[in-house]
């Protein structure tokens, strides 16, 4: 059973919120970096070519993260949800060490694409189990009437992290001249998430430990769960193809609009901030409105704006309506997301909430999540039409709000009368 709830101490809720935060740091920055990798590990002549060839290579990374759900998510469910957060932090910082040592194609040949796979797989795996026990984590920590504000510090530690790699990216691409940034300037913003891992693991290791399971309790899904496991899927399969969409913005800022690298990381830092502000306002609302109210009213929102958004910045391609588009999207995206996440974890049992929540997320974003990136910039290639992404994006929140209509009420204080 789950250990008392009690408030966490600041340090402590800075704890798993920072660590988190670092994983995710890592993870992005190779996405926001896919132009500057894509020349190091897969050089040719047609820079779409490079491009896609370092997306799907970004999105391979998805492919082991139901396994690190599978395997670390239910080891939180059986050993404590600290454990697993140091297991999966541990191999994190391995693995983009390895990926900003690799040398380049040019160095040793195919064997550095090679390796890059082979990291993206190993980090892919260690983030795929992260999200499980330190959602679980949250949840557990919290006061009952605070579990939506709690659970918002995942997904706003997440913005906090693509807020810090735009920051990283937009300074690395006005120092240094374009020569520099491709051949060793995204390995500086990569060595600057790892040289924080041992830090990382020395506050988490001071955690408490808020679940203890006791040994006649038999983990399992009933059968009335299922349904609810599908909808939930769907609804984090809508909001992890919003999100990729999102953070592709720098790309497709660069790629698509022409503009340069410091204000396509420009977009990014902003989608940051909104994400770091609106996260925590949604888990907020939801706590005293309900989950579904927050949740559907944020991303119906949000399909309806998406397409008007991406017109504007394919017709204008100014930086002003590059920001302005991402002021109106992100907040929107923000309010959704961390509410859609709470409820994931609410509608698990204790004795599988851990593993429940790295399997569902894990399957949710390999499928659609991973291949967004890809999709977008392919879409946009074949139709030669710079709002392609919205209309991906769109169909996706369209799908995710019928699914949320779908469920039932999980905030306490709609179940409960409070």
């Amino acid at each position: 059973m789950s250990a008392p709830s009690k408030s966490l101490s600041v340090a402590q809720l800075g704890a798993v919120v920072a660590g988190n935060a670092l994983e995710f740091y890592d993870f992005l920055i190779f996405g926001f970096f896919a132009v500057q990798i894509g020349g190091t590990f897969f050089p040719g002549k047609d820079p779409t070519g490079s491009l896609l060839l370092t997306l799907a290579t970004f999105g391979v990374g998805f492919l082991t993260r139901p396994l690190g759900g599978m395997l670390i998510g239910p080891l939180g469910d059986r050993i404590g949800r600290k454990p697993a957060m140091l297991f999966s932090f541990g191999l994190m910082g391995l693995s983009i060490a390895g990926l900003a040592l690799t040398p380049s194609y040019a160095s040793i040949g195919l064997a550095a694409p090679v390796l890059v796979v082979l990291f993206r797989l190993l980090q892919g795996f260690a983030l795929g189990g992260e999200v499980g026990p330190s959602t679980a984590f949250l949840m557990e920590a919290a006061p009952v009437e605070k579990r939506g504000l709690y659970v918002s510090f995942q997904l706003a530690t997440q913005q906090v992290a693509i807020l810090t790699s735009g920051l990283v990216g937009f300074a690395l691409s006005s120092v240094l001249t374009p020569a520099h940034l491709n051949s060793w300037g995204w390995r500086v913003a990569m060595l600057l998430g790892v040289s924080v891992v041992p830090f990382a693991l020395v506050i988490r290791r001071r955690l408490p430990e808020t679940f203890h399971r006791p040994a006649d309790v038999k983990p399992g899904l009933v059968r009335a769960q299922l349904g609810l496991a599908v909808l939930t899927t769907i609804m984090a399969a809508s909001m992890t193809i919003a999100t990729y969409t999102m953070n592709y913005l720098n790309v497709f800022a660069n790629h698509t609009l022409g503009m340069p690298p410091a204000q396509a990381f420009g977009a990014v830092a902003l989608a940051g901030t909104c994400g770091a502000i609106f996260n925590p306002i949604g888990g907020w609302l939801s706590d005293r409105l309900g989950r579904k109210p927050v949740m559907i009213t944020a991303y119906a929102l949000l399909c309806i704006v998406s397409l008007p958004c991406f017109v504007m910045m394919a017709h204008l391609r100014t930086p002003a309506s590059l920001y302005g588009a991402v002021l109106v999207m992100a907040p929107l995206l923000a309010l959704g997301s961390s509410v859609t996440v709470t409820f994931l974890a609410e509608s698990l049992p204790p004795e599988i909430r851990s593993g429940g929540i790295g399997i569902i997320y894990a399957v949710a974003i390999t499928v659609f999540g991973g291949s967004a990136s890809f999709m977008v910039a392919w879409l946009t290639d074949i139709t030669g039409s710079a709002v392609a992404p919205a209309w991906y994006m769109g169909a996706a929140l369209a799908i995710g709000v019928c699914a949320m209509f779908a469920v039932g009420e999980t905030a306490p204080a709609k179940t409960r009368g409070g």
